[in-house]
């Protein structure tokens, strides 16, 4: 994961969620706040559990969510897997721009968008630049 400041990672990480009837809402599509959930799991993914506690315990430093921009455009149901493809960029020394698309099978466009906003904070909650190589 190494990149530059203000460089787009081309790698497209996949990351697939079975939808339960728990996600969804009295009209069986899954509930609009629960994607976030599976947008942070897929992010997760791809830093690594065991690598964000190294950061936050030995290095005393995290990400937090600053902004988040979703669009959905249909509706997913319980019973489907749907495909969540992430890829991010670090955008100048204080932000990680994240993007987050829900595919379902066949899908001709993503189902819903996130562009999600993260910054660096360290363990008093003040913001950080990110340290150097702390997302290679």
């Amino acid at each position: 994961m190494t990149m530059n400041r203000n460089e787009e990672n081309s790698e497209r990480f996949h990351f697939p969620v079975q939808i339960y009837y728990e996600d969804t809402d009295h009209s069986g599509v899954v509930y609009h706040a629960n994607y976030l959930k599976y947008f942070e799991r897929a992010r997760e993914h791809v830093i690594g559990s065991e690598r964000l506690a190294r950061l936050w315990k030995e290095q005393g430093f995290g990400y937090v969510v600053y902004k988040a921009d979703l669009t959905y455009s249909e509706g997913v149901e319980f019973g489907e897997t749907i495909d969540i493809q992430t890829t991010y960029r670090i955008d100048g020394q204080y932000r990680i721009i994240w993007r987050h698309e829900a595919w379902r099978e066949g899908g001709k466009k993503a189902a819903v968008s996130c562009d999600l906003h993260l910054v660096c904070v360290d363990a008093d909650k003040k913001l950080i630049p990110i340290p150097s190589g702390a997302f290679e």
